[in-house]
């Protein structure tokens, strides 16, 4: 090689990048997938592929590369993993519900708030959901969201201010 580039191929490079964005992908992926095990699987698979095609992804286009492989690997799999993620949900809830210390009506009115809520959040298009959820759930501010969604700051805070539009309006629909 004549250039002096740094390349994804060298186990170094690719072994720092693992280690600077696995977590962040994780993060990402346990979200869109709604199960921490298959972003695991997720995140491996994504960073192999990025091993296979070293050659061809510069090192400033890899981790734009890992979303985009890793969000192509959730796509085929989301159906399957939004009825896993419902069960899941519902069984917290029953096991949350078995406190004596709230009155049954409490209770009733807590669970359908929740499925409302839940609903809600689920019936928000993808990219308002994604966004949402890690800033709501992962803390992840709207500069890091845009880095991660590869989207400018401003797009974030549009996707935010119509995920909390429709929220609202579905709860506020739900009460009265």
């Amino acid at each position: 090689m004549l250039d002096n580039k740094k390349s994804v191929c060298e186990e170094k490079i690719f072994d720092s990048l693992f280690k600077k964005e696995a977590r962040s992908l994780f993060s990402y992926l346990s979200y869109r997938f709604g199960d921490k095990e298959q972003a695991n699987d997720a995140v491996q698979e994504a960073f192999v592929k990025l091993w296979e095609k070293c050659a061809e992804i510069p090192l400033e286009k890899a981790k734009g590369f890992l979303y985009t492989a890793s969000t192509n690997l959730m796509t085929s799999v989301k159906r399957h993993e939004q009825v896993k993620l419902k069960y899941k949900e519902k069984a917290v809830k029953v096991d949350s519900g078995k406190s004596d210390v709230q009155s049954p009506e409490f209770l009733i009115i807590e669970k359908e708030y929740m499925d409302s809520l839940t609903q809600a959040i689920n019936d928000l298009p993808e990219r308002q959901r994604t966004a949402y959820l890690l800033n709501r759930v992962e803390k992840k501010t709207y500069k890091e969201i845009a880095e991660i969604m590869e989207v400018s700051t401003k797009a974030v805070e549009k996707l935010m201010h119509k995920a909390l539009i429709k929220i609202k309006k579905i709860l506020d629909e739900g009460v009265g």
